[in-house]
Protein backbone atom coordinates (compact mmCIF):
# COMPACT_ATOMS: atom_id res chain seq x y z
CA UNK A 1 0.00 0.00 0.00
CA UNK A 2 3.07 2.68 0.78
CA UNK A 3 5.09 1.71 -2.49
CA UNK A 4 1.56 1.75 -4.85
CA UNK A 5 0.66 5.50 -3.08
CA UNK A 6 4.33 6.83 -3.17
CA UNK A 7 4.75 5.96 -6.86
CA UNK A 8 1.31 7.13 -7.56
CA UNK A 9 2.02 10.26 -6.15
CA UNK A 10 4.91 10.64 -7.38
CA UNK A 11 3.21 10.37 -11.00
CA UNK A 12 1.18 13.34 -10.25
CA UNK A 13 4.39 15.27 -10.21
CA UNK A 14 5.61 14.72 -6.47
CA UNK A 15 8.85 14.55 -5.42
CA UNK A 16 8.10 10.94 -3.17
CA UNK A 17 10.96 9.55 -0.69
CA UNK A 18 9.95 6.28 0.54
CA UNK A 19 11.78 5.17 3.41
CA UNK A 20 11.61 1.44 4.51
CA UNK A 21 14.07 0.11 7.65
CA UNK A 22 14.67 -2.88 5.27
CA UNK A 23 18.01 -2.13 3.42
CA UNK A 24 17.34 -5.35 0.75
CA UNK A 25 13.92 -3.83 0.05
CA UNK A 26 15.37 -0.68 -0.45
CA UNK A 27 18.39 -1.72 -2.41
CA UNK A 28 16.07 -3.99 -4.35
CA UNK A 29 13.55 -0.61 -5.52
CA UNK A 30 16.67 1.35 -5.81
CA UNK A 31 17.30 -0.75 -8.97
CA UNK A 32 13.74 -0.87 -9.94
CA UNK A 33 12.83 -3.94 -8.98
CA UNK A 34 9.66 -4.36 -6.94
CA UNK A 35 10.00 -7.39 -4.11
CA UNK A 36 6.20 -8.38 -4.81
CA UNK A 37 3.43 -9.10 -7.54
CA UNK A 38 1.26 -6.32 -8.25
CA UNK A 39 0.02 -5.54 -11.89
CA UNK A 40 1.49 -1.98 -13.48
CA UNK A 41 3.39 -1.26 -9.76
CA UNK A 42 7.13 -1.89 -11.53
CA UNK A 43 6.78 -0.30 -14.37
CA UNK A 44 5.18 2.69 -12.71
CA UNK A 45 7.94 2.60 -10.06
CA UNK A 46 10.76 2.37 -13.05
CA UNK A 47 9.80 5.39 -14.17
CA UNK A 48 9.13 7.75 -12.16
CA UNK A 49 12.49 6.39 -10.50
CA UNK A 50 14.02 6.95 -13.80
CA UNK A 51 12.55 10.31 -14.17
CA UNK A 52 14.16 11.69 -10.17
CA UNK A 53 10.24 11.83 -8.93
CA UNK A 54 10.71 8.60 -6.48
CA UNK A 55 13.43 7.41 -4.38
CA UNK A 56 14.22 5.16 -1.76
CA UNK A 57 16.25 5.53 1.31
CA UNK A 58 16.24 3.97 5.09
CA UNK A 59 17.23 6.91 6.23
CA UNK A 60 13.92 8.71 7.87
CA UNK A 61 15.11 11.42 9.56
CA UNK A 62 16.51 13.21 6.42
CA UNK A 63 13.28 11.89 4.56
CA UNK A 64 10.82 13.49 6.97
CA UNK A 65 13.38 17.05 7.10
CA UNK A 66 12.46 17.28 3.23
CA UNK A 67 8.97 16.52 3.17
CA UNK A 68 5.70 18.99 4.27
CA UNK A 69 3.78 15.24 4.22
CA UNK A 70 4.52 11.73 5.79
CA UNK A 71 2.15 9.26 5.31
CA UNK A 72 2.65 6.49 8.08
CA UNK A 73 2.33 3.01 5.84
CA UNK A 74 3.29 0.91 8.40
CA UNK A 75 1.63 -2.87 9.48
CA UNK A 76 -1.05 -2.77 12.09
CA UNK A 77 -1.03 -6.98 12.51
CA UNK A 78 -3.75 -8.65 14.73
CA UNK A 79 -2.40 -8.66 18.39
CA UNK A 80 -3.86 -11.85 20.00
CA UNK A 81 -7.14 -10.78 20.80
CA UNK A 82 -8.10 -9.14 17.31
CA UNK A 83 -7.12 -5.65 18.06
CA UNK A 84 -4.74 -3.79 15.54
CA UNK A 85 -1.73 -4.04 17.02
CA UNK A 86 -0.69 0.43 16.89
CA UNK A 87 3.08 -0.06 18.19
CA UNK A 88 4.62 0.45 14.48
CA UNK A 89 2.62 3.31 13.90
CA UNK A 90 3.32 4.86 17.22
CA UNK A 91 6.99 4.33 16.76
CA UNK A 92 7.18 5.77 13.49
CA UNK A 93 4.92 8.96 14.73
CA UNK A 94 7.78 9.29 17.50
CA UNK A 95 10.60 9.03 14.95
CA UNK A 96 8.71 11.00 12.63
CA UNK A 97 8.19 14.03 15.56
CA UNK A 98 11.66 14.19 16.41
CA UNK A 99 13.03 14.54 12.61
CA UNK A 100 10.31 17.43 11.91
CA UNK A 101 11.83 21.05 11.07
CA UNK A 102 8.87 22.80 10.19
CA UNK A 103 4.96 22.67 10.06
CA UNK A 104 4.42 18.71 8.59
CA UNK A 105 1.19 17.23 7.78
CA UNK A 106 1.06 13.50 9.48
CA UNK A 107 -0.82 11.18 7.62
CA UNK A 108 -2.68 7.97 9.34
CA UNK A 109 -2.38 6.06 5.82
CA UNK A 110 -2.09 2.54 7.60
CA UNK A 111 -5.63 0.76 8.72
CA UNK A 112 -6.34 2.01 12.40
CA UNK A 113 -8.82 1.73 14.83
CA UNK A 114 -10.97 4.84 15.82
CA UNK A 115 -8.60 7.00 18.43
CA UNK A 116 -5.72 6.67 16.92
CA UNK A 117 -4.96 10.30 15.24
CA UNK A 118 -5.09 11.03 19.03
CA UNK A 119 -3.03 9.07 19.70
CA UNK A 120 -0.61 10.00 17.04
CA UNK A 121 -1.43 13.22 17.94
CA UNK A 122 -0.68 12.89 21.43
CA UNK A 123 3.08 11.26 20.85
CA UNK A 124 4.04 13.54 18.44
CA UNK A 125 3.17 16.73 20.87
CA UNK A 126 5.58 14.54 23.42
CA UNK A 127 8.65 14.88 20.61
CA UNK A 128 8.76 18.12 19.30
CA UNK A 129 7.89 22.18 19.07
CA UNK A 130 7.36 22.33 15.49
CA UNK A 131 3.79 23.01 14.14
CA UNK A 132 2.02 19.64 12.61
CA UNK A 133 -1.39 18.34 11.86
CA UNK A 134 -2.41 14.71 11.67
CA UNK A 135 -4.80 13.47 9.41
CA UNK A 136 -6.66 10.06 9.01
CA UNK A 137 -6.59 9.22 4.99
CA UNK A 138 -7.58 5.25 4.84
CA UNK A 139 -6.89 3.58 1.38
CA UNK A 140 -9.49 1.75 -0.37
CA UNK A 141 -7.09 -0.29 -2.75
CA UNK A 142 -7.76 -4.03 -3.94
CA UNK A 143 -4.98 -6.18 -4.30
CA UNK A 144 -4.13 -6.79 -7.84
CA UNK A 145 -5.84 -3.57 -9.36
CA UNK A 146 -4.24 -0.80 -6.45
CA UNK A 147 -2.41 1.04 -8.92
CA UNK A 148 -5.48 1.66 -10.69
CA UNK A 149 -7.43 2.28 -7.72
CA UNK A 150 -5.13 4.95 -6.17
CA UNK A 151 -4.94 6.58 -10.17
CA UNK A 152 -8.95 6.59 -10.70
CA UNK A 153 -10.64 6.02 -6.83
CA UNK A 154 -14.48 5.81 -6.32
CA UNK A 155 -13.44 8.22 -3.96
CA UNK A 156 -11.00 9.55 -1.24
CA UNK A 157 -11.57 9.83 2.23
CA UNK A 158 -9.63 12.40 4.38
CA UNK A 159 -10.38 12.95 8.10
CA UNK A 160 -8.84 16.20 9.22
CA UNK A 161 -10.09 19.32 10.96
CA UNK A 162 -7.07 22.11 10.93
CA UNK A 163 -8.19 24.07 7.45
CA UNK A 164 -4.02 24.07 6.52
CA UNK A 165 -3.95 20.29 6.23
CA UNK A 166 -7.31 20.26 4.48
CA UNK A 167 -5.83 22.32 1.72
CA UNK A 168 -2.88 20.50 1.74
CA UNK A 169 -4.39 17.20 1.00
CA UNK A 170 -7.03 18.35 -1.32
CA UNK A 171 -4.20 19.97 -3.80
CA UNK A 172 -1.93 16.20 -3.23
CA UNK A 173 -5.63 14.98 -4.35
CA UNK A 174 -6.98 17.17 -6.77
CA UNK A 175 -5.07 15.16 -9.67
CA UNK A 176 -7.00 11.90 -9.04
CA UNK A 177 -10.18 13.05 -8.90
CA UNK A 178 -10.51 15.14 -11.82
CA UNK A 179 -13.72 13.19 -13.51
CA UNK A 180 -15.68 12.98 -10.64
CA UNK A 181 -14.81 10.95 -7.69
CA UNK A 182 -15.48 13.08 -4.47
CA UNK A 183 -12.91 14.09 -2.04
CA UNK A 184 -15.21 12.93 1.03
CA UNK A 185 -13.69 15.87 4.18
CA UNK A 186 -14.61 14.32 7.71
CA UNK A 187 -13.58 14.24 11.29
CA UNK A 188 -10.69 11.64 11.61
CA UNK A 189 -13.02 9.44 13.91
CA UNK A 190 -14.88 8.74 10.95
CA UNK A 191 -12.59 8.21 8.32
CA UNK A 192 -11.07 5.98 10.57
CA UNK A 193 -14.01 4.15 11.12
CA UNK A 194 -14.77 4.52 7.00
CA UNK A 195 -12.41 1.79 6.26
CA UNK A 196 -13.18 -1.11 8.80
CA UNK A 197 -16.90 -0.19 7.79
CA UNK A 198 -16.46 -1.19 4.19
CA UNK A 199 -14.16 -4.33 4.50
CA UNK A 200 -16.38 -5.23 7.33
CA UNK A 201 -19.47 -4.92 5.28
CA UNK A 202 -17.75 -6.72 1.80
CA UNK A 203 -16.83 -9.35 4.12
CA UNK A 204 -20.43 -9.77 5.71
CA UNK A 205 -21.84 -10.04 1.50
CA UNK A 206 -19.18 -12.31 0.89
CA UNK A 207 -20.34 -14.43 4.16
CA UNK A 208 -24.11 -14.03 3.31
CA UNK A 209 -23.80 -15.36 -0.42
CA UNK A 210 -21.74 -18.88 0.92
CA UNK A 211 -24.71 -19.42 3.25
CA UNK A 212 -27.33 -19.22 0.30
CA UNK A 213 -24.93 -20.88 -1.73
CA UNK A 214 -25.33 -23.80 1.30
CA UNK A 215 -28.86 -23.46 1.06
CA UNK A 216 -29.30 -23.93 -2.51
CA UNK A 217 -27.18 -27.10 -2.40
CA UNK A 218 -29.78 -28.61 0.13
CA UNK A 219 -32.86 -27.45 -1.89
CA UNK A 220 -31.58 -28.09 -5.21
CA UNK A 221 -31.61 -24.35 -6.16
CA UNK A 222 -29.12 -22.93 -8.62
CA UNK A 223 -26.93 -20.14 -6.68
CA UNK A 224 -26.04 -18.41 -9.75
CA UNK A 225 -29.65 -18.01 -10.83
CA UNK A 226 -30.22 -16.46 -7.57
CA UNK A 227 -27.26 -14.40 -7.26
CA UNK A 228 -28.16 -12.70 -11.28
CA UNK A 229 -32.03 -12.48 -9.44
CA UNK A 230 -31.20 -10.52 -6.33
CA UNK A 231 -28.32 -9.18 -7.57
CA UNK A 232 -30.56 -7.19 -10.04
CA UNK A 233 -32.16 -5.20 -7.25
CA UNK A 234 -30.83 -1.66 -7.36
CA UNK A 235 -30.52 -1.77 -3.31
CA UNK A 236 -28.49 -4.40 -3.48
CA UNK A 237 -26.05 -4.66 -7.02
CA UNK A 238 -23.55 -7.29 -8.19
CA UNK A 239 -20.55 -6.85 -6.50
CA UNK A 240 -19.14 -9.29 -4.16
CA UNK A 241 -22.29 -11.78 -4.35
CA UNK A 242 -20.11 -14.47 -5.79
CA UNK A 243 -20.37 -17.74 -3.57
CA UNK A 244 -16.99 -19.54 -2.99
CA UNK A 245 -14.88 -20.96 -0.16
CA UNK A 246 -14.22 -17.75 1.86
CA UNK A 247 -12.46 -14.97 1.87
CA UNK A 248 -8.84 -14.15 2.56
CA UNK A 249 -5.89 -11.47 2.26
CA UNK A 250 -4.14 -9.21 4.80
CA UNK A 251 -7.94 -7.18 5.15
CA UNK A 252 -11.17 -8.71 5.38
CA UNK A 253 -9.90 -11.01 8.11
CA UNK A 254 -8.13 -8.66 10.38
CA UNK A 255 -10.13 -5.58 10.21
CA UNK A 256 -13.29 -7.67 10.74
CA UNK A 257 -11.86 -8.47 14.01
CA UNK A 258 -10.61 -5.12 14.71
CA UNK A 259 -14.30 -3.83 14.08
CA UNK A 260 -15.18 -6.35 16.64
CA UNK A 261 -12.57 -5.62 19.12
CA UNK A 262 -13.14 -2.15 19.77
CA UNK A 263 -16.92 -2.00 19.30
CA UNK A 264 -16.32 -4.55 22.54
CA UNK A 265 -13.96 -2.05 24.26
CA UNK A 266 -16.83 0.37 23.82
CA UNK A 267 -19.23 -1.42 25.49
CA UNK A 268 -20.73 -3.22 22.34
CA UNK A 269 -20.89 -6.53 20.85
CA UNK A 270 -21.40 -6.72 16.84
CA UNK A 271 -23.12 -9.93 16.48
CA UNK A 272 -23.44 -9.71 12.95
CA UNK A 273 -19.48 -9.74 12.21
CA UNK A 274 -19.67 -12.47 14.67
CA UNK A 275 -21.50 -14.41 12.29
CA UNK A 276 -19.71 -13.34 9.30
CA UNK A 277 -16.20 -14.67 10.94
CA UNK A 278 -17.69 -18.06 11.78
CA UNK A 279 -19.47 -18.53 8.19
CA UNK A 280 -15.67 -17.74 6.88
CA UNK A 281 -14.21 -19.89 8.95
CA UNK A 282 -16.54 -23.27 7.74
CA UNK A 283 -16.20 -21.97 4.28
CA UNK A 284 -12.80 -22.89 3.91
CA UNK A 285 -13.21 -26.55 5.09
CA UNK A 286 -15.98 -26.91 1.85
CA UNK A 287 -13.89 -28.13 -0.47
CA UNK A 288 -12.14 -30.48 1.92
CA UNK A 289 -15.55 -32.10 2.91
CA UNK A 290 -16.88 -32.67 -0.90
CA UNK A 291 -13.37 -34.58 -1.13
CA UNK A 292 -14.26 -36.97 2.36
CA UNK A 293 -17.53 -37.40 0.89
CA UNK A 294 -16.61 -38.20 -2.53
CA UNK A 295 -13.40 -40.36 -2.36
CA UNK A 296 -14.02 -41.95 1.15
CA UNK A 297 -10.60 -43.09 2.59
CA UNK A 298 -8.09 -40.41 0.96
CA UNK A 299 -4.80 -41.65 2.21
CA UNK A 300 -2.43 -42.48 -1.06
CA UNK A 301 -4.89 -40.14 -3.11
CA UNK A 302 -3.25 -37.63 -5.35
CA UNK A 303 -4.97 -34.14 -5.53
CA UNK A 304 -4.21 -31.36 -7.88
CA UNK A 305 -4.53 -27.86 -6.34
CA UNK A 306 -5.23 -24.73 -9.34
CA UNK A 307 -4.70 -21.28 -7.01
CA UNK A 308 -2.89 -20.89 -3.59
CA UNK A 309 -2.93 -17.05 -3.32
CA UNK A 310 -6.02 -15.84 -1.53
CA UNK A 311 -7.19 -13.98 -4.76
CA UNK A 312 -6.03 -13.71 -8.43
CA UNK A 313 -3.50 -10.41 -9.82
CA UNK A 314 -1.59 -11.34 -6.42
CA UNK A 315 1.17 -13.22 -4.77
CA UNK A 316 -0.70 -12.23 -1.47
CA UNK A 317 -1.33 -16.08 0.76
CA UNK A 318 -2.28 -14.34 3.72
CA UNK A 319 -5.26 -16.27 5.35
CA UNK A 320 -5.56 -17.78 2.17
CA UNK A 321 -8.19 -20.33 1.98
CA UNK A 322 -5.62 -22.61 0.29
CA UNK A 323 -3.89 -22.80 3.44
CA UNK A 324 -6.40 -24.98 5.81
CA UNK A 325 -7.06 -26.89 2.21
CA UNK A 326 -3.92 -28.25 1.35
CA UNK A 327 -2.92 -28.29 5.33
CA UNK A 328 -6.07 -30.77 5.83
CA UNK A 329 -5.46 -32.62 2.53
CA UNK A 330 -1.61 -33.48 3.47
CA UNK A 331 -3.17 -34.58 6.80
CA UNK A 332 -4.92 -36.92 5.73
CA UNK A 333 -2.06 -38.38 3.43
CA UNK A 334 -2.82 -36.74 0.33
CA UNK A 335 -0.41 -36.10 -2.27
CA UNK A 336 -0.43 -32.43 -3.30
CA UNK A 337 0.45 -31.16 -6.58
CA UNK A 338 -0.08 -27.38 -6.59
CA UNK A 339 -0.41 -24.33 -9.50
CA UNK A 340 -0.39 -20.96 -9.20
CA UNK A 341 1.04 -18.29 -11.63
CA UNK A 342 2.32 -15.96 -8.96
CA UNK A 343 2.58 -17.33 -5.38
CA UNK A 344 4.56 -20.27 -5.44
CA UNK A 345 7.63 -18.50 -4.30
CA UNK A 346 5.64 -17.51 -1.21
CA UNK A 347 3.75 -21.17 -0.85
CA UNK A 348 7.37 -22.36 -0.45
CA UNK A 349 7.86 -20.35 2.62
CA UNK A 350 4.70 -22.22 3.83
CA UNK A 351 4.42 -25.56 2.76
CA UNK A 352 8.27 -26.42 2.01
CA UNK A 353 8.70 -29.52 0.49
CA UNK A 354 5.60 -31.00 1.48
CA UNK A 355 3.64 -30.06 -1.68
CA UNK A 356 4.64 -30.38 -5.15
CA UNK A 357 4.75 -26.73 -7.29
CA UNK A 358 4.04 -27.27 -10.70
CA UNK A 359 5.33 -25.60 -13.60
CA UNK A 360 1.68 -25.36 -15.11
CA UNK A 361 -1.99 -25.98 -14.49
CA UNK A 362 -1.48 -28.65 -17.14
CA UNK A 363 1.41 -30.69 -15.24
CA UNK A 364 -0.25 -30.00 -11.73
CA UNK A 365 -3.27 -32.35 -13.04
CA UNK A 366 -0.79 -34.98 -14.25
CA UNK A 367 -1.71 -38.62 -12.73
CA UNK A 368 -4.12 -36.67 -10.16
CA UNK A 369 -6.97 -38.28 -8.70
CA UNK A 370 -9.01 -35.13 -8.74
CA UNK A 371 -8.63 -31.25 -9.22
CA UNK A 372 -9.55 -28.69 -6.51
CA UNK A 373 -10.18 -25.36 -7.71
CA UNK A 374 -9.29 -22.12 -5.70
CA UNK A 375 -8.14 -19.44 -7.00
CA UNK A 376 -10.09 -17.72 -9.78
CA UNK A 377 -7.18 -16.70 -12.06
CA UNK A 378 -8.56 -16.01 -15.45
CA UNK A 379 -5.95 -18.28 -16.79
CA UNK A 380 -8.36 -20.99 -15.28
CA UNK A 381 -11.52 -20.13 -17.12
CA UNK A 382 -10.97 -21.87 -20.53
CA UNK A 383 -8.95 -24.74 -20.44
CA UNK A 384 -7.95 -27.62 -22.52
CA UNK A 385 -10.49 -29.98 -20.90
CA UNK A 386 -9.43 -33.34 -23.47
CA UNK A 387 -5.89 -32.71 -22.14
CA UNK A 388 -6.79 -32.60 -18.42
CA UNK A 389 -9.19 -35.63 -18.37
CA UNK A 390 -6.07 -37.26 -20.18
CA UNK A 391 -3.32 -36.30 -18.09
CA UNK A 392 -5.71 -37.31 -14.61
CA UNK A 393 -6.25 -41.11 -13.17
CA UNK A 394 -9.87 -40.10 -12.53
CA UNK A 395 -11.56 -36.79 -14.28
CA UNK A 396 -13.14 -35.15 -11.03
CA UNK A 397 -13.21 -31.55 -10.75
CA UNK A 398 -14.04 -29.67 -7.45
CA UNK A 399 -14.35 -26.10 -8.08
CA UNK A 400 -14.49 -23.63 -5.42
CA UNK A 401 -15.02 -20.67 -7.54
CA UNK A 402 -17.62 -21.95 -9.65
CA UNK A 403 -15.87 -21.23 -12.89
CA UNK A 404 -17.71 -23.71 -14.69
CA UNK A 405 -20.69 -24.79 -15.77
CA UNK A 406 -22.20 -28.31 -14.15
CA UNK A 407 -23.70 -29.05 -17.89
CA UNK A 408 -20.24 -28.01 -19.48
CA UNK A 409 -18.33 -30.49 -17.12
CA UNK A 410 -20.65 -33.44 -17.59
CA UNK A 411 -20.37 -32.96 -21.17
CA UNK A 412 -16.86 -32.59 -21.20
CA UNK A 413 -16.68 -36.67 -18.84
CA UNK A 414 -16.00 -35.00 -15.58
CA UNK A 415 -17.79 -35.42 -12.03
CA UNK A 416 -17.88 -32.28 -11.20
CA UNK A 417 -18.76 -30.45 -7.27
CA UNK A 418 -19.35 -26.67 -7.48
CA UNK A 419 -20.50 -24.17 -4.53
CA UNK A 420 -24.42 -23.77 -4.62
CA UNK A 421 -25.03 -25.88 -7.25
CA UNK A 422 -26.09 -29.44 -8.17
Amino acid sequence: MGLVAGACLAESGNDVVCVDNNESKVRSLQRGKVPFYEPGLEELVRRNRTEGRLTFTSTLAKAVRNSSVVFIAVGTPQGEDGSADLRHVLEVARDVARAMSGYTVVVDKSTVPVGTSERVREVIRRETTHPFSVVSNPEFLKQGAAVDDFLKPDRVVIGAEDPRAQALMLELYEPFTRTGAPIMMMDCASAELSKYAANAMLATRISFMNEVANVCELVGADVDQVRKAIGADKRIGTSFLFPGIGYGGSCFPKDVQAMRRFAADKGYDFKILSAVESVNTLQKTKLFTMLKKHFGALEGKTVAVWGLSFKPRTDDMREAPSIPLIEAMLSAGITVQAFDPEATRVAKGIFGSRVSYAASGYDAVRGADALAIVTEWNEFRRPDFARIRSLMRSPVVFDGRNLFTPAQMKQNGFTYYSIGRS
